[in-house]
């Protein structure tokens, strides 16, 4: 981007923030979002506390999003590409600031759920969109907060985090036999709190073999203690799945199913130094099948995986005259088994559940982390330092450091700044996987970037915005490439890719800045730029260099009628890199396009029902290439609420007990 071009849009920036500004300072509200913990360092703090670019997506825009899967949602946070292979959450490549989608660390509440046989399944997560109550989004490198594969950013989701006695229950229908249902209760008093979740949604595709049907259970607890606390939560997904040329396009006729089972227990005390320890356990497995019937005579069976996953974490913080302390340890332990992924077994043993599948190959390894945070904050100023040593059995150790910078400008400005560093380990699927046009390369070594960040935020009673720009060197970067004269794609290290950057965001509440009953309720804008300096040696690059270098969103609420209300939100990409065209074999750009989703919700008193349309202009795209996805798709559905709290009702002489 020019630097006039930056400049302009800076100024405008600052004026637009400057004005609405002084138009909200009457108001006595506060914003929720500003009282709101995150964890962007290993000391917790207030969202506005914090000297790193965090995005929060409340449960309140969750509800409103013209959306129905967390894929759907994320395709409109800032700086965030998802690269979606179908509709409604069947599976997608999530990454944030041109990094690839194994760069990104996705959590559910706090605990790592990334797979190490290959990041097209972090998503496949044992919740439904109405469980999450907020996502936090941190950009740029994490490494130092949540040891590798935090590499350009972490995706945290949480659920569950209100005390209440509620039943909610969600029905869906749509276009191409869509169906979905969700049923949640929470049950809470003064120390417990319990919630379970079960969903189920079904389609027949949009077009051939895009059919799918995804199941999940989630139940999560909570125990307060006298100086703490214990947590725990477990929930099982299976999905099952038309792969319309998922990974080929010249076998179109793809299959695939996974099964995942999760567990956490988490402990926190907050008398011992705010001690919290937590360990986890994640299996998932996976049928691939090339061909859905009918294969060929020299297709002799499907691709099985198997990963188990499991880990524990402890970590302590305390407060001294020199500021705000953290100290950690981890341990995390990946272990797979396969007839395509690792080295040969001397015996095989059986796929759980599938009467032809054989295991043949194996790999496991095992990862230690050691942690030590420092913060310190004096007047205005506030500067938080660390470093993470990392120890991987397949890998060389490894430190990764970096230091957070920020200035309290006025009560609502703030200047920030970071460098920090970050590494992310190859997948089982970098080192091992061969197939008809694939080949991994166990010589592989670990990804490593420094990043250096700067920017303004800026947060009032009415409007949360930020504007900065960024720059990562990134060495030995992980890519399935392939030259021009070959059909071979083969995974190496990139020498060297340098990602340069510059967003903006800009919330806006217009009941709050002008009245209550505005017909506009918010407004959100965001957009991304992004451009690559790359050494590829002319590689053909099927991820790493394949990039969105424009991105623009905007969502808008408003009233129509008493209750009836609307939410529209747009979408504009231009997506750097190249694809094989299927139908003249040729290699093609990405156009450019722009996606409209809305919705009409009417609000009962304990309910609502609301009209929805996907892709209101009916737009043709690919995220990934060869890969149609869906047209406009309406759907329709209702949501009640049921508060189970007891109230008592005086009638006469005599007290009532009710349920509200």
């Amino acid at each position: 981007m020019h630097s006039s071009h930056l400049q302009s849009i800076s100024i405008i920036f600052f004026i637009f923030i400057y004005f609405f500004d002084a138009n909200v300072l009457a108001q006595k509200d506060t914003i929720l979002l500003n009282e709101t913990e995150v964890l962007s360092t290993h000391i917790p703090g207030l969202y506005t506390e914090t000297s790193r670019i965090i995005q929060i997506i409340t449960k309140t825009e969750i509800e409103k999003a013209p959306v129905q899967s967390l894929q759907e949602l994320l395709e409109y946070a800032l700086n965030v590409d998802v690269r979606q292979r179908g509709g409604y959450g069947v599976q997608a490549d999530v990454s944030i600031r041109g990094g690839s989608f194994e760069q990104c660390l996705i959590l559910l509440n706090g605990v790592k759920m990334n797979d190490p046989q290959t990041g097209h399944h972090n998503l496949n997560l044992p919740i439904d969109l109405q469980d999450i109550d907020r996502i936090e989004i941190l950009e740029g490198p994490a490494a130092r907060v949540y040891g590798t594969n935090a590499f350009t950013g972490a995706i945290n989701i949480i659920t569950a985090s209100k005390k209440e006695n509620r039943l909610k229950l969600t029905s869906i229908i749509g276009e191409n036999q869509l169906y979905a249902s969700n049923a949640s209760l929470s049950l809470a008093n003064r120390k417990m709190l319990h919630y379970f979740s079960v969903g189920k949604k079904a389609s027949d595709g949009y077009i051939n073999n895009t059919d799918f049907d995804i199941a999940n259970l989630f139940y999560q607890n909570n125990l307060q203690l006298k100086n703490g606390s214990i947590g725990l939560q477990t929930g099982y997904n299976i999905k099952q799945f038309g792969a319309n040329s998922f990974y080929s396009a010249k076998y179109p006729n793809q299959f695939e199913e996974t099964k995942v089972f999760f567990a956490n227990a988490t402990y926190k005390n907050l008398y011992l130094y705010n001690l919290t320890t937590n360990i986890y356990y994640r299996r998932h497995q996976d049928r691939f099948e090339l061909f859905r019937d009918n294969p060929p005579s020299w297709y002799k069976t499907h691709n099985y995986h198997l990963t188990q996953t499991y880990g524990a974490e402890a970590k302590l913080n305390f407060n001294s005259c020199i500021g705000k302390t953290a100290f950690g340890a981890e341990f995390r332990s990946e272990n797979i088994l396969s007839n395509v992924l690792g080295e040969s077994m001397s015996e095989t043993i059986d796929v759980p559940g599938e009467a032809l599948g054989v295991f043949t190959k194996t790999h496991h390894r095992e990862n230690i982390g050691l942690y030590g945070e420092q913060s310190y904050s004096y007047r205005h100023f506030n500067i938080s330092g660390g470093m993470f040593l990392n120890w991987n059995s397949d890998f060389d150790s490894k430190v990764n450091a970096g230091v957070d910078v920020s200035y309290d400008i006025t009560g609502s400005w703030k200047w920030f700044a970071s460098i920090n560093q970050s590494m992310r380990m190859p997948t089982f699927t970098d080192l091992y996987y061969v197939g008809p046009s694939n080949k991994g390369n166990i010589n592989l070594k670990p990804e490593e970037a420094v990043s250096y960040e700067t920017g303004i935020k800026f947060n009032s009673k009415a409007v949360n915005a930020h504007i900065d720009v960024f720059r990562r060197d990134g060495n030995n970067l992980i890519d399935w490439v392939r030259l021009p004269d070959s059909t071979k794609w083969e995974s190496r290290n990139l020498t060297n890719i340098i990602t340069n950057g510059f967003d903006f965001s800009v919330k806006i509440s217009m009941e709050r800045m002008i009245y209550q009953r505005f017909i506009i309720k918010n407004i959100n804008l965001s957009y991304s730029f992004l451009d690559m300096e790359k050494n590829s040696e002319n590689f053909i690059s099927y991820y790493a260099l394949d990039y969105l270098k424009h991105k623009f969103t905007a969502s808008l609420e408003h009233r129509i009628y008493k209750r009836l209300k609307a939410d529209w939100a747009m979408c504009y990409q231009e997506r750097m890199g190249t694809y094989t065209n299927i139908t003249n074999n040729k290699e093609t750009t990405y156009p450019k396009y722009i996606t409209v989703d809305s919705r009409l919700t009417y609000m009962g008193d304990n309910w609502s029902c609301f009209l929805e349309a996907a892709n209101v202009f009916d737009k043709k795209y690919q995220d990934i290439g060869n890969i149609q996805m869906p047209g406009r798709w309406f759907r329709a559905g209702v949501n009640i609420s049921l508060s189970l709290e007891k109230k008592m009702e005086k009638r006469g002489n005599d007290v009532i007990e009710i349920i509200n």
